[in-house]
């Protein structure tokens, strides 16, 4: 689990370092793990470092310095200044000086560009001869390492302004917002976060990794039966979206439930025709799936109402989530999109989309559950405010169903004992990862009877 901090946080987090050990050399860490990074993405040929006046920019003229050792480098100071020890390191060790127009002619040369133009503080967006440099190296596909975040953005958000397109990303000790939130994180390219020795404080935002979906998912032993691996009852579906039963029952089949109970509104014979090993009616459950595809006449404060006297969590998805009854819902996972996410505050789409981690811990505190947002990031809110990204995945799964999927995936977890958050977490994650492990337009239906051999995977490389 990486602790995701702001640019406020890192500052203080340093801070502590520097009262701590007066003579700490940061600066001089980050250089280096700068170099080898540059060296271990391009190993050879020449490299440009564009620097600001910061500490950003001090970071790659040292990186500079160390770099011109054993291979061409040269510097442009973007806005006219840096860092002065930086400058002179620089300089002793034979890095050739650019102006802007320097800078745009070497691109030809070039195989690396080091991006230290802008840190953690600086406001977003660029523009005049620095955006123009910045969009001449990604119409020379030059790739691009970006000390700290790519120049441009704003460490705190996941918003894109005018800026560098990185190849690569080196951070220090932990990622901030712009890595892990989209469609920042996608300017960010293949993040590298190293170690200069800042210690980080505990944080109400993380973001998981396949590490943790691996160490958090179910295993069943010699003892296991269905009932102990879980049963989860399946209300979900209608005659006019029947594929929404079938995507949320395959969901929770291909996740490992130990009986998916099928209660909804589809057909009992096209259920069974796909899915023999599902038991038609209510019985014994540890979880509950609803709301998918139940269309606009199935919805009702009641139906939802009822699913809450099983007192077991439920997985409360699409039409369930306008019929939520008043008071908190303990161990329920709600899984809206941005829209109806909108639609549960009374504000606008666009709003939301702005605000993600505002608006879903907003939810989660009004409702008393765990929220899920769904989209190209996936927040899981906790009414304590903590959120969790779930692992990022392609935008491959942005296609109808790929929701329905999810639901069946994460009624499965809560069955199995999981923690709404922590279901929430897994599921999404792991529909993200087996994505990613088979890239192309594969529907919702062919991922999810993927996730096994993605689990399969996943557990081998723990007992490794």
């Amino acid at each position: 689990m990486r602790r995701v901090v702001t640019a406020e946080q890192m500052r203080a987090a340093e801070q502590v370092v520097f009262d701590q050990q007066p003579d700490v050399d940061l600066m001089g860490r980050a250089a280096g793990e700068v170099a080898r990074v540059a060296d271990e993405v391009v190993p050879d040929g020449p490299v440009i470092v564009a620097v600001g006046p910061g500490n950003n920019g001090g970071d790659g003229l040292f990186a500079a310095a160390l770099l011109a050792d054993h291979r061409p480098v040269a510097f442009w100071l973007a806005m006219g200044r840096g860092h002065e020890a930086g400058l002179a390191a620089a300089r002793a060790a034979g890095c050739a000086e650019l102006d802007a127009v320097g800078a745009l002619d070497a691109l030809g040369d070039a195989v690396l560009v080091v991006d230290a133009v802008t840190g953690l503080g600086a406001r977003p967006g660029l523009s005049g001869e620095i955006l123009t440099f910045a969009e001449a190296c990604a119409a020379a596909a030059v790739p691009v390492l970006a000390v700290d975040l790519p120049s441009g953005l704003d460490a705190d958000s996941g918003g894109v302004h005018p800026g560098f397109a990185a190849a690569h990303t080196v951070t220090f000790q932990t990622v901030k917002p712009c890595h892990v939130e989209e469609p920042a994180a996608g300017r960010c390219g293949r993040l590298h976060v190293v170690d200069i020795g800042v210690d980080i404080p505990e944080t109400q935002l993380r973001q998981a990794e396949e590490s943790d979906i691996a160490a958090w998912w179910p295993r069943p032993d010699a003892g296991s039966d269905k009932y102990s691996r879980g049963v989860v009852m399946v209300d979900t579906g209608s005659q006019q979206y029947q594929g929404a039963a079938l995507l949320g029952v395959a969901g929770a089949l291909h996740a490992g439930a130990g009986m998916v109970r099928y209660t909804g509104g589809v057909p009992s014979g096209l259920i069974l025709s796909r899915f023999p090993s599902v038991v038609i009616g209510e019985g014994r459950a540890q979880s509950m799936v609803l709301g998918s595809g139940w269309g606009d006449g199935g919805v009702s404060e009641g139906r939802v109402s009822a699913a809450r006297l099983h007192g077991v969590p439920a997985v409360v998805d699409a039409d369930a989530l306008h019929a939520l009854p008043s008071g908190r819902i303990d161990g329920w996972l709600l899984t809206p999109h941005p829209g109806e996410l909108a639609r549960m505050l009374g504000c606008s789409r666009s709003h939301v989309e702005s605000e993600p981690l505002v608006c879903v811990r907003e939810v989660s505190r009004q409702t008393g559950t765990v929220v899920l947002l769904k989209g190209a990031t996936q927040y899981v809110a906790e009414p304590s405010g903590r959120v969790t990204v779930a692992v990022r995945g392609p935008a491959w799964t942005a296609q109808a169903g790929s929701g329905d999927v999810l639901a069946g995936v994460c009624g499965a977890l809560l069955a199995a004992g999981l923690p709404a958050w922590r279901a929430g977490v897994v599921g999404a994650s792991i529909q993200a990862v087996t994505a990613a492990r088979n890239p192309g337009p594969y529907p919702p239906d062919e991922l999810a009877r993927r996730i096994p051999a993605t689990v399969a995977e996943l557990l081998g490389s723990v007992a490794e």
